[in-house]
């Protein structure tokens, strides 16, 4: 216990990133902006004139007031019990487009 290999202090809490297992007031806040930063984005490419595939793709997903909460903060998981889990598990979820879910989920 006390050698040259003793464990250190990381190795006696556990997982040394330890995600919450719900979201904040100050998260949700922070996805509710992101989200409308992203649909004013939307827009103002829609409104230049451009045209392109992404923006046609980009014009069908549903808008920040739209999305039931539901879908602002979770997502489909087919190994989560109740098929849902929270968008912050997800990984790099603040660049991923995760506003669409299966139907009935």
């Amino acid at each position: 216990m006390f050698g040259a290999f003793r464990p250190t202090q990381p190795s006696f809490v556990g997982l040394l990133w330890k995600t919450p297992w719900k979201l904040s007031r100050t998260r949700k806040a922070n996805v509710r902006a992101r989200l409308k930063r992203v649909d004013s984005v939307i827009e103002a490419v829609r409104a230049s004139g451009v045209q392109c595939a992404a923006l046609d793709k980009a014009l069908e997903l549903p808008k920040e007031h739209e999305m039931p909460p539901k879908d602002k903060y979770t997502v489909f998981s087919r190994h989560t019990k109740g098929y849902r889990k929270g968008i912050h598990k997800v990984p790099k979820w603040t660049r991923m487009t995760l506003r669409t879910n299966p139907k009935g989920f």
